[in-house]
């Protein structure tokens, strides 16, 4: 059963256009969830802004870990699928990184205590422990780290909670369940 509608650049909401022709100009084609997420210029501009600002929070890689570990905990395999191929493409993460990203944890000592708090973020509802926060901060994570890694989990989460609700068609690569890996 098809939830939703994916749109085409033509068929979008005016208010909609210019974000989706900027980001099928960034990525070469239009992912079929911002095809469907553009029929609410609202919500879709809204996720956008956030999106770009949040580019600019910590490090790719360790942006592209909480998106694997928060989408893993959320179970939505379209997010996997996006994540993994930026993971790997964009940041440069080696398979075995990837897998890692997707159990909470990282190489990277660092990125890990950032991977393992967004982890707990999600699992606990934002209810983290003393020791939870004292452990990225003694990572080298600042209270606005900190903050940005809980803006991503909000930001990874919505676009999860998006895709889990209307299941738009993979157009990545599919990866590994994680029962699997």
């Amino acid at each position: 059963m098809t939830r939703t509608t994916t749109l085409t650049l033509e068929q979008v909401p005016a208010e909609s256009k210019a974000t989706l022709e900027a980001f099928a100009k960034n990525i070469g084609f239009t992912p079929n969830m911002m095809g469907a997420f553009a029929q609410s210029p609202i919500a879709f501009n809204a996720w956008a802004q956030l999106l770009g600002s949040l580019s600019k929070a910590l490090d790719v890689k360790t942006r592209d870990s909480i998106g694997l570990a928060v989408s893993e905990v959320n179970g939505c395999n379209y997010c996997l699928t996006v994540h993994s191929f930026t993971a790997e493409h964009l940041a440069k993460l080696p398979a075995d990184e990837i897998i890692l990203a997707r159990t909470g944890h990282a190489a990277d000592p660092k990125r890990d205590a950032a991977v393992q708090f967004a982890r707990k973020v999600i699992e606990t509802r934002g209810k983290v422990s003393d020791s939870d926060l004292n452990a990225v901060r003694e990572a080298g994570h600042t209270d606005a780290n900190v903050m940005e890694i809980v803006a991503l989990v909000a930001m990874y989460s919505l676009t999860n909670f998006f895709n889990n609700v209307f299941d738009p068609d993979m157009d990545f690569p599919a990866v590994t369940p994680a029962g699997s890996i």
